[in-house]
């Protein structure tokens, strides 16, 4: 009798963990972006996130192999870049893998039993406090720049003040035990911030691919509109161009550009490559899926987290 093929009841091995690295503790809006991206679980890969106090330390996190990736927000539509990130995107040489858009909402956060009319002073990130600043004005509070969005609820349930609130989500105060005086006190209705996940080599062309690229000119007429030209000749759309002050060289600066395509297409490279012969220095910092614009139906709101 002929015998029976043996039938494979061995389990997939596990892929290794993914652990993110963020700025901030539990309940901040970069742990949000972890969750919108990765979820619980990714490809059977168990993930998990590594809150640290600065930026600095997301870099040296993943940098050392203490995080696979990190979490890394760059820019909110209402209150502009964020300075500090772009600089250690210069510094590092880490990679974009991939980008986030995250809806913003926040909440003025109490102690319980405490009143609207008890607060003087509301404390949070400057740019949280940035995104608030109307709301403020027109409440008479007063902005106190905190070192993180959910640790600035989290410190006040630690040290309770009858007359500060939180600017914050309404995860954060759920998960410090504070109170929703109002909610979505943000200046405008359409508020989100941009993330970059960032980790070690480069993810695959994708078809929705955006480049990111710093680089120096030399300071001469034209330098920078014959730079722009390389990528309009080609049809290549830019996205973001910006400007910022070199350290160490006053009045020297970087610009930080985003595009449309993936940096090892034809028309993509033929473009750097013209970039190359006109800059003192170009640096790639990562060819990556472009972020969806969330649908409001679709937007995060932290019940998942």
């Amino acid at each position: 009798m002929a015998s029976q093929p043996e039938l494979n009841t061995s389990t997939p091995t596990p892929a290794a963990p993914i652990k993110v690295a963020f700025q901030g503790v539990a309940g901040a809006n970069s742990e949000a972006a972890v969750w919108q991206h990765f979820g619980p679980t990714t490809d059977h890969q168990q993930v998990t996130t590594l809150p640290l106090e600065t930026f600095d330390d997301i870099f040296r996190a993943v940098e050392a192999g203490a995080a696979t990736h990190g979490m890394l927000p760059v820019e909110n539509s209402s209150a502009g870049s964020v300075a500090r990130a772009y600089e250690l995107l210069m510094d590092y040489d880490l990679r974009i893998q991939a980008e986030v858009i995250l809806r913003v909402r926040y909440s003025l956060l109490v102690m319980p039993g405490i009143k609207l009319s008890d607060i003087r002073q509301a404390q949070s990130h400057p740019q949280a406090l940035a995104q608030c600043e109307r709301y403020l004005k027109r409440r008479g509070i007063k902005p106190v720049a905190w070192f993180d969005t959910a640790g600035s609820a989290r410190d006040l349930a630690a040290r309770p003040d009858a007359h500060t609130a939180a600017l914050a989500s309404e995860l954060a105060g759920r998960l410090y035990g504070l109170e929703a005086l109002e909610t979505n006190v943000e200046d405008e209705t359409h508020n989100y911030t941009r993330f970059f996940v960032i980790g070690h080599g480069d993810p695959p062309p994708s078809a929705r691919a955006k480049t990111s690229i710093v680089f120096s000119m030399q300071s001469r007429p034209g330098a920078l509109y014959e730079a722009m030209g390389e990528f309009a000749t080609r049809g290549i759309n830019l996205t973001k161009i910006e400007s910022r002050p070199r350290p160490n060289r006053p009045w020297q600066y970087w610009f930080y550009m985003d595009f449309e395509g993936h940096f090892q297409t034809p028309n993509c490279e033929a473009a750097l490559m013209g970039i190359l012969r006109r800059a003192a220095m170009m640096k790639i910092l990562g060819s990556y899926p472009a972020a969806i614009q969330p649908e409001p139906e679709k937007l995060y709101t932290g019940e998942s987290a």
